[in-house]
């Protein structure tokens, strides 16, 4: 749909002043910081469109001042215009170079923009990536090994795999600009970072091994048909290993002279691709003359067979076993390699003696009707004898005898399977034109068909060549890798017109120009992924020469290049690289499909012939053609590309670039989403989903960031974690604040390697947020279920109480949402990860039952290697009415139910009376409730409770000292003088100022009267025999308390009772969890509870504390 722009000029009502123009001119050419430092990416890519200057955002005049304030991040339409016409893509190195020249003080060379169009910048590079080292090398020998019939299918797969992998590439070329840096740009943004790594460092593998084919072919040409007098070890060149040894060698040194020259300069190899691609078009357009003069003219090839062996024709000239010479019979040349001796009497081998010599035409021509012989494939085993198909007269030979005759052999075994792994490297060129998109004119329009053209014209080479080598030359010469049947020459050169000699110079100039496009294109790969920064340890080889040449990585990939070159065999080295780049072209063709099938906003290709299931087809294909070309290279590759991919994940820097592996993560999230709503998650499905509330200094940095340490071991890495702070305020003006302190908890979950998310909210009071959090914190199912936070240590000394009256309120409110809540005791003395405990316990006390939380939680925390070594104990209450010895069995039963590995503890605690320590307990914890009360109060409030105190003391008092003398049944406090002098203190402090009256009191005790029964003072006494008289007696009768509330003192009671019994049996435990218990309904009892949970925790180390959720969350069934 076209869209229609109107362009309004609009006069300015003031003319500025040429000051300011100056001024604006002048802040043009400075540069902003940083702008291609390493690591960072692409320039303006997370800006709407391109990077615009401060003088192009600028509001010149009063016609736009309404929008002036918000020029920043909305620049004028003009000049976002400007900015995109006047857009040049330049490849790194050149701007490398450019800045380079402007640090030196150097006058800034003017670098012409690319003007590079279809034909130059992508057509010619992509053919002559494609056609290369394997067509005039190897592809006459697959013809003849596997047929035409299975060599066209295995062309036809390749160019399929690579025609569908180019369909998919246009589509993501042209959506949207593509910087330099090609494919692997392309992949990274579309995939990701960790996919994007994984593949870019595939690819410059790929791109590396294919360096080292390239060579290896070059050294092959070299050493069998230019100079084959230049081997450098004693067997000749027909054994393996020492041609091997031979490529080794002279290998080396030509990658030595290929990296100094690309060191020296790139130009200069640029400045020979036309001279490298003229030899290829050149020696094929030699090879179809070839095919065309056979018609006419076949060549004068001649094959000798010794019955239907093939014999190498290197050691004589003339294909016979004697001659007649003036009527006189002579051996041959041929004679002397299968006897003992030039005489016609000498002793000859037995096949030699029993088949005849004959001679054959190694190109019958295009009309022969050899091509129904070529049709189908003859594979078999290393070492086979290259024979012709018809019988044969041969008898049982020893086999070693066999191989010192001068026949052709099969060097390696050969299938199906692994003709696909020697073609494919001969169609990876595809990407060739991509690379180069910072030098095109119009990447977005060139690159989609001067890619598919060239594709479409190599593979109607590739199979017309197919077709015509088996329509052309013999079965047995097709099938002789070497050419040693016809004199070392080349199988496709004796095929080439005028002479051999113009395909061996031209396949031998192809074969460096392609090793020296892959050892400049190499490490310019490397360098773009280490100038990511998503891979740490590649950092270094992202640094370059002042003229942007990657020195380190040059130096790397010429190391990588010389693995692949001692490997010493061609075909060896070529399946490699196919795993590669089938494992490149895998990840386009992903890259695409997942982009379409998602349909993004930012998905809008000017590419339109492309579609999901082309994409998918060529995934496929590529998967597939991994496994059928090798199996073990697959699998290889597959597990280095997913090592990078999970280094890249656990190491590497964070990337957000809007690619399609985190769209579909999302739909996978939603759709999770909405499957976890319809209904609430099973019991045997239960685990802890933790929210964290974790309170932050002054300098807004975790307070107890072992929290977090706990968190991650609890969890293990499972589960749903949310971990959350409250700052008082407004968001307005705390804002930047909240981000800080997000990002402060971001850092600590990273240093205590907790997974989960990170929340900072900003509230008007702490209280409100803490709330807000536990009813709002998650998304549909992914709710959290527990709550985690720290004890309020030191509240009794904080000068607010407002500590732990949220904390009491946050008890209420998961209470109210039926969410489990974890208190963990002393927090910062809880171990590190890296901690390890060992010989230790955790201890359970099961008091009540409140969903099986408690023995789950030490089960899970055994998971994690800091606690693995801790063994579990389980103690539970029994009362005076309980049978102790059938609960310890009955739980021991219910231990072994639920498969979990425990010792078991009954602890007996009869029914006591309250002792004297509980009611003093008691006492002081209502005084100093009295006392925040009075310091609550207001002035005239404090006042009249101050007067009313004073009175009831004085008047208790005097009823007290109209006793004569104390009873022996009277129990002296200590502390209440005191008290009553206090609260004399504030008496006369506030009633001076009103009436200028002072009384005094000073008593000098405080006396309680208690009572007993006789029977009850004779059962305690045979129940202390051993304690002293004075004592016994005092400690455990009941007093009557009067003021006391009755209550708070059976509370109490219940505190101290058990906190002796878990401080006996549990103080050495590396772990406590307790029930904890709830808070009172009024809210008038608030500091009586923490009172209560202070006592009860007393004298232990590490204790968490837990409450229940109100659902079973452990199961004894399957």
């Amino acid at each position: 749909m076209p869209t229609n722009f109107t362009v309004v000029p609009v006069e300015d009502g003031q003319t500025s002043s040429p000051d300011s123009d100056d001024k604006h001119s002048g802040g043009e050419d400075e540069e902003k910081p940083g702008l291609y430092s390493a690591g960072d990416e692409t320039p303006g890519e997370y800006s709407p469109f391109l990077t615009i200057s401060d003088h192009e955002r600028s509001c010149d005049g009063n016609n736009m001042a309404l929008f002036e304030e918000e020029m920043d991040s909305t620049p004028m339409v003009s000049a976002l215009l400007n900015k995109l016409a006047n857009y040049t893509n330049l490849t790194q190195g050149v701007v490398d170079h450019e800045k380079a020249e402007s640090e030196d003080g150097v006058k800034r060379v003017a670098i012409k923009g690319p003007q590079m169009g279809t034909f130059i910048g992508v057509y010619l590079p992509c053919m002559q990536n494609i056609l290369g080292v394997i067509l005039f090398l190897r592809l006459t020998w697959i013809v003849g090994t596997a047929g035409i019939l299975g060599s066209f299918a295995i062309v036809f797969m390749c160019c399929a795999c690579t025609l569908l992998t180019a369909i998919s590439m246009s589509a993501i070329a042209t959506n949207g600009v593509v910087p330099a840096g090609g494919s692997y740009y392309m992949i990274s943004r579309s995939l990701g970072p960790e996919f994007g790594g994984a593949v870019g460092l595939c690819l410059y593998l790929g791109t590396t091994f294919a360096g080292s084919m390239y060579i290896l072919g070059t050294m092959e040409i070299l050493l069998l048909y230019i100079v084959p007098e230049g081997a450098l070890f004693a067997d000749k060149m027909d054994e393996p290993a020492s041609r091997q040894n031979n490529m080794r060698v002279y290998g080396t040194c030509c990658l030595a002279l290929m990296a100094l020259m690309v060191f020296v300069g790139v130009k200069y190899v640029n400045k020979l691709a036309l001279v490298f691609l003229s030899c290829v078009i050149l020696s094929i357009m030699a090879v179809y003359a070839g095919v065309i003069r056979t018609v006419i003219d076949p060549p004068e090839f001649q094959v000798c067979l010794l019955g239907n062996r093939t014999l190498k024709n290197l050691n004589f000239d003339k294909c016979l076993k004697t001659e007649v010479i003036n009527n006189s019979t002579y051996t041959t040349e041929l004679w002397t390699l299968f006897c003992d001796g030039p005489y016609l009497n000498a002793t000859c081998d037995q096949y030699f003696t029993l088949n005849n010599v004959t001679e054959i035409k190694a190109i019958p021509g295009l009309l022969s009707g050899v091509i129904s012989e070529n049709l189908w494939g003859d594979y078999g085993p290393s070492e086979r004898l290259i024979e012709k198909n018809q019988s044969s007269e041969a008898t049982l030979e020893n086999f070693e005898d066999i191989k010192k005759k001068p026949y052709v052999f099969s060097d390696i075994v050969t299938f199906f399977t692994l003709m696909v792994g020697i073609y494919f490297p001969s169609v990876t060129g595809i990407l060739a034109g991509s690379n180069r998109s910072g030098d095109l004119r119009d990447a977005q329009r060139s690159i989609p068909i001067g890619t598919i053209l060239a594709i479409v014209t190599t593979s109607i080479i590739y199979m017309s060549c197919v077709v015509l080598f088996g329509a052309c030359i013999e079965g047995v010469v097709l099938r002789d890798k070497f050419g040693y049947s016809v004199k070392t020459t080349p199988v496709i050169g004796t095929l080439a017109w005028p002479s051999p000699w113009v395909l061996v110079i031209g396949s031998f100039f192809s074969c460096c120009g392609a090793g020296l496009q892959s050892l400049t294109s190499a490490p310019r790969l490397l360098q773009a992924v280490a100038r990511d920064g998503i891979v740490p340890f590649l950092q270094v080889f992202g640094h370059s020469k002042s003229n942007g040449e990657p020195t380190w990585a040059l130096l790397l990939t010429a190391g990588i290049c010389e693995i692949g070159i001692l490997i010493g065999s061609l075909d060896a080295v070529a399946p490699v690289l196919s795993m590669f780049f089938l494992m490149c072209y895998l990840f386009v063709n992903l890259a695409c499909a997942v982009q379409t099938v998602l349909r993004t906003p930012n998905w809008r290709p000017r590419f339109k012939f492309y579609h999901w299931s082309l994409s998918f087809l060529g995934m496929s294909l590529c998967f597939s053609l991994m496994f059928v070309s090798s199996w073990f290279y697959a699998l290889v590759g597959m597990l280095i590309a997913g090592c990078i991919y999970k280094y890249i994940e656990y190491r590497g820097a964070e990337k957000e670039w809007g690619d399609g592996i985190r769209g579909l993560s999302l739909n996978a999230a939603r759709y999770a989403l909405i499957k976890l709503e319809e209904a609430p998650p099973h019991i045997k499905n239960w685990r802890p989903q933790m929210l964290v509330l974790l309170t932050l200094d002054s300098d807004l940095v975790v307070k107890h960031p072992r929290l977090l340490s706990f968190t991650s071991q609890l969890k293990a890495g499972k589960g749903l974690t949310i971990v959350c702070s409250v700052l008082q305020g407004t968001f307005m003006t705390r804002s930047a604040d909240a981000k800080r302190s997000e990002e402060n908890v971001k850092k600590s979950m990273a240093a205590e390697k907790t997974k989960g998310f990170c929340h900072v909210v900003v509230c008007s009071n702490l209280r409100d947020g803490f709330s807000n959090l536990i009813q709002s914190a998650g998304l549909g199912g992914m709710k959290h279920n527990t709550v985690l936070m720290a004890w309020p240590s030191n509240w009794r000394q904080a000068e607010d109480s407002s500590s732990w009256k949220n904390f009491i309120e946050t008890v209420r409110e998961t209470t109210s949402a039926h969410q489990a809540l974890l208190v963990a005791k002393n927090i910062d003395r809880f171990p590190s990860n890296t901690e390890r405990l060992v010989e230790g316990t955790i201890d359970v006390w099961w008091i009540v039952h409140d969903g099986g939380l408690l023995m789950l939680l030490p089960f899970l925390l055994r998971q994690h290697k800091v606690w693995k070594k801790c063994k579990m104990r389980i103690f539970t209450v029994a009362h005076l009415d309980d049978n102790s010895i059938q609960m310890k069995k009955d739980l021991h039963m219910f231990m072994y139910q639920l498969r979990l590995d425990a010792e078991v503890e009954v602890v007996e605690m009869h029914a006591s009376d309250i002792s004297a320590f509980t009611y003093e307990k008691t006492l002081v914890m209502e005084q100093r409730s009295q006392m925040l009360k009075q310091m609550q109060l207001s002035k005239t409030e404090r006042e009249r409770e101050i007067q009313s105190i004073t009175d009831e003391s004085r008047s208790s008092i005097k009823r007290k000292n109209r006793m004569k003398e104390p009873t022996p049944n009277t129990l002296e406090v200590p502390g209440m003088a005191a008290l009553e002098n206090e609260a004399q203190m504030f008496h006369e402090r506030n009633v001076k100022p009103h009436d200028g009256h002072q009384e005094k009191h000073s008593p000098s005790s405080y006396h309680v009267h208690m009572t007993w029964t006789k029977e009850k003072f004779i059962s305690e006494r045979n129940r202390h025999r051993e304690a002293s008289p004075g004592i016994r007696d005092i400690f455990n009768m009941k007093p009557e308390w009067e003021h006391l509330n009755q209550s708070n003192v059976r509370r109490m009671h219940t505190a101290v009772k058990l906190n002796e019994v878990v401080v006996n049996k549990s103080q050495g435990a590396h772990l406590v969890l307790l029930n904890m218990p709830g808070p009172p309904k009024n809210k008038g009892g608030d500091e009586n509870y923490m009172e209560f949970l202070e006592v009860l925790i007393e004298g232990l180390d590490r204790v968490l504390l837990v409450r229940g959720g109100g659902r079973e969350v452990i199961t004894i069934y399957s």
